[in-house]
């Protein structure tokens, strides 16, 4: 099982399809085969060596494929960062790896020269846009272009292909190993349950650098099909592409979703190529929904539930369950059923599986599961146990074999499809002198689904503002992490008999009537 066998494949069997379409360029499969090739070559030449993991922080863009590929290719491991990151994290996880060389585009070489000062071991930035290439970095196309095709390093099966940075319950970001195997079984698996075809043709809109759209760069590869590329996400700038480049699927976190049903440009757009929508990442409400049923008539609609660590996906609801009416109707607040490729079992604190509609944690098993947390063998053995991933999700599985989320275990808050630990959260905020103590909450949001929420305690006599706070938590964390809210309190914060903050008591306000804890 091996990545690059994925795309020698769709470069076999459609030379000159279209395989990539960003703004004014596009190429064919095979000038895709020999770029990456190349830019394997170039990498090589530029101290990558097996293993060795090279990174990216860049907006969506045709390179970024490249990229995905030209790594593996040469026998290194990608890298993607966190484009919301603020540099201290970026150059947290470089140093974290050990990663010697950065691909950085137009949005992020200016940040890149902050960011290599906090990383003493980061030896080359190549620049991968389309301007100047500022002074100190090497030019991506220059590389390319003088570059020979690079053998393929041939690693596979369980050899690392990647690392993916996450939030840390410890406030600091986890790197998770994924695998060729996890790639390669993924994008099998997906093509499968996500209802690609033969040249299907697909709009990446959500964030390249998320898991949730690079599960795309292999399950679409293995069709053949067109990656049809903006480089970031504004509701008319989606639709602007959809009508232009007639993709017929579309991955939309269901904050990005709704920006698109609000938008006054739908109405005069022509959508009608669309034949599929998939949301996924974080929650979606029946109301925004039944909204899309009503403004996509022709389009069906299929979720997807995982995590990094499954590589992504675990379950799928099919879109003839997308009803509301009929023999498949009740399941639109289900994270559907296991995938071909995993099993799912409901289980207690002792690994032990629950009866069927009772709520336990989510556990899963099977060739998704990453290898591990890199250089974090403690927190790897309490995550993945006898084989089986504990998600730290709570849920429930019905009779028909359907998942039902009702809360998150792990102190982690998803919003707009983004997730936040509130450890990271409260680490900044305990770095501001006027602050005592804090505990960072996710309470619902219309928008979000979840929004931060931040309790604070402040020092006696010190003095602080929302406004303030949030400014400082901008220098130190990514803005989407940020609190939007603030509460300030004098009284101590609920604890349990081990002296841990009772957050399920700060939550309860909050949650009130809400028929589970998460949005």
């Amino acid at each position: 099982m091996q990545i690059t066998s994925i795309l020698r494949r769709a470069a076999q069997i459609n030379p000159d399809g279209i395989a990539t379409i960003f703004q004014e360029r596009q190429q064919t499969w095979s000038q895709m085969l020999d770029r990456v090739a190349r830019l394997a070559g170039a990498l090589q030449g530029l101290g990558m060596g097996t293993g060795d993991r090279v990174a990216l922080l860049s907006l969506n863009s045709d390179r970024f494929i490249e990229y995905f590929f030209a790594s593996v290719w040469g026998g290194g491991a990608m890298m993607p960062m966190n484009i919301r990151w603020a540099p201290a994290e970026c150059a947290y996880a470089l140093n974290d790896a050990g990663a010697e060389i950065l691909l950085v585009d137009d949005a992020f070489s200016e940040a890149a020269i902050a960011i290599k000062q906090l990383v003493p071991g980061l030896k080359t930035i190549v620049y991968c846009g389309d301007g100047d290439t500022p002074a100190g970095m090497e030019n991506y196309e220059s590389i390319l272009a003088a570059a020979q095709p690079a053998a393929d390093a041939d690693r596979s099966g369980g050899d690392m292909a990647g690392i993916f940075y996450t939030g840390g319950t410890t406030g600091f970001p986890k790197g998770v190993m994924l695998s060729h195997t996890n790639f390669y079984v993924s994008g099998v698996s997906n093509a499968h349950d996500l209802n690609m075809r033969d040249g299907t043709i697909y709009l990446h809109a959500a964030p390249m650098f998320h898991i949730a759209d690079l599960i795309w760069f292999t399950a679409l590869t293995f069709m053949a099909g067109t990656h049809v590329v903006i480089p970031s996400f504004t509701p008319d700038g989606a639709l602007d592409a959809i009508e232009r480049h007639r993709p017929s699927q579309v991955l939309l976190v269901p904050v990005m979703l709704q920006m698109v049903l609000q938008s006054d440009k739908l109405a005069s757009t022509d959508t009608s190529s669309l034949t599929q929508i998939i949301y996924g990442a974080s929650p979606i409400t029946e109301s925004v929904l039944i909204d899309a049923f009503e403004k996509f008539p022709n389009v069906s609609f299929l979720q997807a539930f995982g995590q990094t660590e499954l590589s992504p996906v675990a379950t799928v609801l099919p879109t003839d369950y997308h009803v509301l009416e009929g023999p498949k109707a009740g399941k639109l607040r289900s994270a559907g059923r296991p995938t071909r490729v995993c099993e799912i079992r409901i289980v207690d604190e002792d690994m032990v599986e629950v009866t069927r509609g009772d709520v336990g944690q989510i556990a899963v098993k099977g060739p998704i599961t990453m290898l591990g947390y890199w250089n974090k063998p403690e927190i790897t053995a309490e995550t993945i146990r006898d084989g089986w991933l504990l998600t730290g999700d709570a849920g429930y599985m019905d009779g028909e074999g359907f998942i039902f989320l009702m809360d998150r275990l792990k102190d982690m808050i998803v919003s707009g499809g983004e997730n936040v630990f509130s450890a990271e959260v409260e680490n900044a905020l305990g770095q501001h002198p006027a602050v005592a103590t804090s505990a960072v909450i996710g309470i619902p949001s219309d928008q979000w689904g979840e929004s931060v929420h931040a309790i604070v305690i402040l020092n006696p006599e010190a003095t602080a503002t929302t406004d303030e706070l949030q400014a400082h938590c901008h220098q130190l964390i990514a803005g989407y992490k940020c609190p939007r809210s603030v509460e300030f309190r004098t009284e101590p914060l609920p604890l349990s008999g081990a002296n841990k903050v009772l957050k399920t008591e700060l939550r309860k306000p909050y949650w009130e009537g809400q028929e589970r804890q998460i949005s």
